[in-house]
């Protein structure tokens, strides 16, 4: 059924149109069946007296109205670039999943707090055939609907929906708690639904902090995955014309808008017009095979110069030897007695950039005399 609805609302037009088809195709679902088990489980919970199954439809509620807010995200976020957003609106995506994660977070909070209170003061629940059926029900329609978010989720790399997958696999834990306490208190008069409620609590306030940390992340710009900058550097890596690169910074400003920008080293003998070729083969490269905007900065090197790469490896292997890690890029050579360098630092290097600015100087004055010598030091962490 779902793939009938997915051809039916959610496959023509360009990659956006269907990006944005299927997330306003998972926000429609998810609200039809939150509000279907909401109004279910009201109506069993005010029958019975129950406050566990009341408290179920809340969080029914609640997932209602993260379904809407589901809708308004990608719309806004399907909305073309304009004069105060040039790079487009698909970083609402990313509010509106902040905001259902703000949702799950406050609902397993109450959840916590009504499950301890009727641990104080237990409550009899006016139990029936009826009752079991809403709540067994409730779990498969919520077992579906996991499923659908993390199939439309997976099929447009949606935060988003995955983030509404995890809420409505939490959903199916709480069901199932209140479902069990129902049968066990109606065997042995036992009352459990305060307890069992407790822990199911813990763990969904658990997963809501996980993926308001994860929303964050992708708000503030996180480092992009090991797979995207393998990606990157295989493509580079394919480029015999390059002598080499670095300085690899990737940021985007939502799942389908991915930017960055490179160091390309290439032969200083070569003319602009053929510079100019290369990376534009690049750049367009990038853009078709991994749909990432790249902007190609040029270095070039002396690669037939004897003085320069000699210098250029004496300072490779002191730089490296400082300290585990240490690399070095943009090395220029500026007149008999000066030259310029970049050491990239990775994060565990236990020197501060005074204590390796002393010691390379030092090295280097060992092995090459008097230099007149700048460093910059590189902590960007990413992709050297």
């Amino acid at each position: 059924m779902l793939k009938y609805f997915i051809q039916k609302f959610a496959t023509n037009g360009a990659l956006e149109q269907q990006r944005t088809g299927i997330g306003r195709l998972a926000g429609a679902l998810g609200f039809l069946s939150n509000a279907l088990l909401f109004l279910g489980k009201f109506t069993i919970g005010v029958a019975a007296g129950s406050v566990s199954i009341m408290a179920d439809a809340i969080n029914s509620l609640t997932d209602t109205v993260s379904s809407i807010l589901t809708l308004v995200g990608f719309q806004i976020a399907s909305k073309p670039a304009d004069n105060e957003h040039p790079y487009g609106h698909e970083r609402f995506e990313y509010i509106s999943g902040f905001v259902i994660s703000l949702v799950i977070t406050f609902v397993g909070g109450q959840f916590l707090l009504s499950s301890f209170k009727k641990i104080l003061a237990p409550q009899h629940v006016r139990l029936s055939i009826f009752v079991y059926v809403i709540l067994i029900v409730s779990i498969l329609i919520k077992i579906w609907q996991s499923r659908m978010y993390y199939t439309l989720g997976k099929k447009i790399q949606s935060t988003t929906l995955k983030a509404s997958g995890q809420d409505a696999l939490n959903d199916v834990l709480m069901t199932t708690a209140v479902l069990i306490s129902a049968i066990i208190e109606g065997l042995t008069n036992w009352r459990v639904d305060g307890v069992i409620g407790f822990l199911i609590a813990c763990y969904i306030l658990y997963s809501g902090i996980s993926m308001v940390r994860a929303f964050i992340n992708e708000l503030m710009g996180s480092r992009p995955t090991q797979e995207d900058l393998s990606a990157m550097e295989t493509r580079l890596n394919a480029y015999p014309e390059i002598y080499g690169y670095h300085d690899l910074l990737v940021h985007n400003y939502g799942p389908q808008k991915t930017f960055a920008s490179v160091h390309i080293e290439v032969d200083d003998r070569w003319s602009l017009n053929q510079a100019h070729e290369v990376i534009n083969k690049i750049e367009k490269d990038f853009s078709k095979s991994l749909a990432v905007q790249l902007v190609c900065h040029l270095d070039p090197v002396a690669l037939r110069d004897d003085v320069y790469q000699e210098k250029r490896a004496i300072v490779t292997s002191i730089v490296t030897g400082v300290a585990e890690g240490l690399t070095m890029h943009d090395f220029r050579v500026n007149g008999p007695e000066q030259m310029s360098f970049d050491v990239v630092v990775p994060k565990e290097c236990p020197l501060t950039d005074e204590e390796l600015t002393q010691t390379i100087l030092f090295k280097i004055q060992q092995r090459l005399g008097h230099q007149k010598i700048e460093i910059t030091f590189d902590h960007t962490y990413l992709l050297q």
